[in-house]
């Protein structure tokens, strides 16, 4: 059997942290050979400089392309799309692989889907039948899985979805989500290491707060962010650990907004990036988790951690017992952070049961990525599969 190449592409924190494990596992397959591209916000040190910890995973890095060079506004976006599929085009073109496999719905990832398309590589896209109302992301992912040839949803009800988008039965499969496989399998960190490591008392009562700005509504992102900072003025005997905005539109200036609230404030901090093990061992031992990213309804029901997601950015995504959604109106904001703080929410939150549980995900994955493209399927057309 010929080994076969896997260009796997990871642009920011989150992201990563997810394919982590399927990287590691790519990386030690005797049937396949790792090409690793690191691009995005990786590659910025005002994003944290996320690529040290990819190296510090030991991981050997193919290929560094840097596309962040227009800032975050749309028309910087636009040109940052374009860009990324300029340079990723030109790297397949001159490197042959079999495969490109990514995750997600960011605007980058997109591109490269584009790029790998473009140039005949198979796509293999994981986290496709996702709804998310209050993001462009929304359009984009569900364009990368009608580029890809191969469709790893996180759970039953998006899997069908990926399917009702044309997607044929043979090529998508149900396998879990790889957050809850992280959460089942990572050493977490202790809270006094916690406290050691990142000089911030996490042996107290704290919450942890991720905001991103909505990129598909008509509000300001600072607008709504203010309102969530008002929300939390006041409450006592609670710290508050941020974690910054990602590059979409209006993260910068929500991250302004946190470096500025936490020097008013002694009971919080902020970070860049806190790097998969030292996030989820935090999610683990919040009281709340507040905000709008999508961990807040992904990862949070593996722990059974009390949430409050806010707006419309994760709208159509499953919400589990343990999240209570709000408007992004001060009052509602509020009236959702009060009740999660309570006693009787907290029981209710422990006994949740994610959806995202498919067992051993990430060797899932590589198996059937190995299957694929040892198979005649991987050189078929792709049909369109209508549901009658």
């Amino acid at each position: 059997m010929n080994k076969k190449t896997v260009a796997v592409v990871t642009g920011t924190r989150a992201e990563y942290g997810l394919l982590r494990p399927v990287i590691k596992k790519i990386a030690e397959n005797k049937s396949l050979v790792l090409n690793l591209i690191v691009t995005g916000t990786h590659l910025k040190p005002e994003f944290g400089n996320t690529i040290t910890e990819i190296e510090n995973d030991g991981f050997t890095i193919t290929q560094k392309i840097d596309i962040l060079k227009f800032g975050t506004d749309d028309l910087a976006i636009t040109k940052t799309v374009a860009y990324t599929t300029e340079q990723f085009g030109c790297w397949f073109s001159k490197n042959k692989v079999d495969a490109c496999l990514v995750l997600g719905d960011r605007y980058e990832i997109f591109a490269v889907s584009v790029a790998a398309s473009l140039q005949n590589v198979p796509v293999i896209h994981i986290s496709g039948g996702d709804v998310t109302l209050g993001a462009k992301d929304e359009w984009f992912r569900h364009s990368i899985t009608k580029m890809s040839a191969l469709h790893f949803p996180s759970c039953s009800e998006y899997a069908n979805r990926v399917m009702q988008l044309g997607e044929m039965p043979e090529r998508v499969f149900n396998v879990g989500g790889l957050g809850d496989e992280n959460i089942r399998n990572l050493d977490f960190l202790s809270q006094q290491q916690l406290t050691e490591q990142l000089g911030f008392d996490f042996t107290s009562a704290f919450s942890l707060i991720t905001y991103h700005p909505e990129t598909q509504g008509k509000q300001s992102p600072t607008q709504q962010f203010s309102v969530l900072l008002q929300a939390i003025e006041g409450i006592e005997n609670m710290g508050f650990v941020f974690t910054k905005a990602n590059a979409d539109a209006g993260g910068e200036a929500i991250n302004t907004m946190i470096d500025e609230y936490v020097l008013a404030h002694p009971n919080t901090v902020a970070f860049t990036s806190m790097g998969v093990v030292r996030y989820l061992s935090a999610m683990k031992y919040a009281a709340a988790v507040i905000g709008n990213s999508s961990s807040g309804v992904v990862e949070t029901p593996s722990f059974g951690v009390p949430t409050v997601n806010i707006g419309d950015r994760q709208k159509g995504r499953i919400i589990c017992d343990n999240v209570i959604a709000c408007t992004a109106e001060k009052q509602d904001i509020a009236k959702a952070i009060n009740k999660v703080y309570s006693q009787e929410f907290s029981l209710v939150a422990k006994q949740t049961i994610s959806p995202y549980n498919g067992g051993e995900t990430s060797q899932k994955i590589v198996d059937t990525i190995t299957d694929f493209l040892n198979s005649d399927l991987v050189n078929e057309v792709k049909g369109f599969y209508d549901i009658i």
